[in-house]
C-alpha cells in the first residue's frame, strides 16, 4: 500500500457508521489467550480490505501459534500511526512508506519491517466512462482533492512528471467525508486520492471508477509497512520476526482464498455486516490491495514482504522533496528499513500464477 495524516483516506461511503469503529478500542480478540503474549498492533485507518490480511493472520492462529495474542486497533490515518508506534503506543503499526519515512526524517526511531503492497495506489479518479483518458487531459477541468490526504502534497511533482500545467487544472479542497460524493454525482471532473479506499465503496454503490496512478509516471511508492521501534528490534528481534511472519502469512492466506479471507474478517469484525454493501466493498478492496501486493517478478524469489531497497532510496528522496519541513533530516535506508526479519513465508510459481489470476479482474480500477 505517502504523508498520512488522520483524515488521509475518505470515510468509506456508507461502510462505517459515525459509531462503528469510532474509538481505538481493539478488534478481533479471540479466546483462551491467557497463556500467550500480549502484543499491540495499530493499523492504519479503519479495518478494511486493504488491511483485511492482518485479521486472517488474528483468525487463523499465525500469531497464536507463535504464542503471540496480538490485539488490533483500528487507525486515524498512516501519519498518527507512525507517531503512535515511534511513541511507543503501539508495540508495532502498520502504515504507509512516507509515513514511515517522514517520520523517521522527524527523529522518530521507527523502522519497517515488511512490506505488504508494491505500489500505494495515489492518484487522480474518474468515472469509468470519463473522456480524461490521460492526466495531461485535466488542464481546464475541476479536481477535488483533500489537502490533507496523502497524496495531495505529491500533485505537483505528478503534474510536472506527467507533462501537465497544475495552475490550469481547477482545484476543488473539500473535506474527506464529500471527496468521494462530488465524483460521483459529477460536481468535479476528477479527484485525487487511493484507489484501495475511493473505488471499493463507489464501486458498492453502483459507481465505477478508474485511476490515473502516480506510479505510471515514476512516482512508484510502496504500500503499508509493518513497522516498530529500533529499540525493539535491537532488543527483542525474535518478537520482530514472529509477528511478520503471521502477518505475512496472513497476507499469503488472502492472497490465494480471498472469499475464505473474507469469511474470518466478517467474523473478526461483525459490525461490518450491519452496513449495506459491505461486503462488496470489502471484496474489491481485497480485490485492489490484492492486485498491488503480489510481489512484481523482481523479488519473486525473495519471501513475502521483502523491499528491493534502490526504489526505497528513490522513495526516500521523494518524501523529502515533497514532505520535507526545517529541520527534518534524510533518514539513511539502512536505519529505517530492514529485509532480515521477514519470516521466511514465500510463494511457489504456481500459487504466484493463482494470486494473479484471482486479481486481474481488479486490475480495471488502476488504469
Amino acid at each position: 500500500m505517502t504523508s498520512h495524516r488522520p483524515t488521509r483516506r475518505a470515510v468509506l461511503g456508507g461502510l462505517v457508521t459515525a459509531g462503528a469503529l469510532a474509538t481505538p478500542a481493539l478488534l478481533a480478540r479471540p479466546a483462551n489467550t491467557q497463556s500467550l503474549r500480549r502484543v499491540t498492533l495499530t493499523l492504519p485507518w479503519v479495518a478494511e480490505g486493504s488491511n483485511l490480511f492482518a485479521f486472517v493472520a488474528r483468525m487463523k492462529g499465525y500469531w497464536s501459534d507463535q504464542g503471540l495474542d496480538v490485539q488490533i486497533s483500528r487507525g486515524y490515518g498512516s501519519v498518527a500511526a507512525a507517531q503512535a508506534t515511534g511513541a511507543g503506543q503501539f508495540d508495532f503499526g502498520i502504515a504507509a512508506s512516507s509515513s514511515l519515512i517522514q517520520q523517521a526524517a522527524k527523529n522518530l526511531p521507527l523502522v519497517g519491517l515488511a512490506c505488504s503492497g508494491y505500489d500505494a495506489q495515489m492518484g487522480i479518479g474518474v468515472l469509468a466512462g470519463s473522456p480524461i483518458a490521460e492526466p495531461r487531459q485535466l488542464e481546464g477541468k475541476q479536481l477535488g482533492g483533500t489537502t490533507t490526504s496523502g497524496e495531495y502534497p505529491f500533485l505537483p511533482a505528478f503534474a510536472q512528471r506527467a507533462g501537465f500545467d497544475l495552475s490550469k487544472v481547477r482545484l476543488v479542497t473539500v473535506d474527506p467525508q464529500v471527496r468521494q460524493r462530488i465524483l460521483a454525482d459529477r460536481t468535479v471532473d476528477a479527484i485525487c486520492g487511493f484507489a484501495g479506499s475511493i473505488a471499493p465503496s463507489l464501486a458498492a454503490q453502483g459507481v465505477q471508477t478508474r485511476f490515473m496512478l502516480y506510479s505510471a509516471f515514476g512516482m512508484r511508492f510502496y504500500g503499508n509497512y509493518l513497522m516498530t521501534q529500533r529499540e525493539r528490534l535491537r532488543t527483542d528481534a525474535a518478537l520482530c520476526d514472529a509477528v511478520a511472519r503471521g502477518l505475512m502469512q496472513g497476507m499469503k492466506f488472502a492472497l490465494l482464498d480471498p472469499a475464505e479471507s473474507i469469511r474470518l474478517f466478517m467474523r473478526a469484525v461483525p459490525e461490518m455486516a450491519l452496513t449495506a454493501g459491505a461486503q462488496e466493498t470489502i471484496r474489491v478492496g481485497l480485490g485492489i490491495f490484492r492486485y498491488s501486493a503480489i510481489p512484481p517478478a523482481e523479488v519473486q524469489d525473495q519471501p513475502l514482504g521483502y523491499t528491493p531497497p534502490q526504489p526505497f532510496d528513490g522513495m526516500i528522496d521523494m518524501t523529502m522533496a515533497a514532505l520535507g519541513a526545517a529541520g527534518d533530516q534524510r533518514p539513511r535506508l539502512a536505519d529505517i528499513m530492514t529485509n532480515e526479519h521477514l519470516g521466511g513465508v514465500s510463494m511457489s510459481e504456481a500459487e504466484l500464477k493463482q494470486a494473479r489470476d484471482g486479481a486481474a479482474e481488479f486490475g480495471r480500477y488502476l488504469r
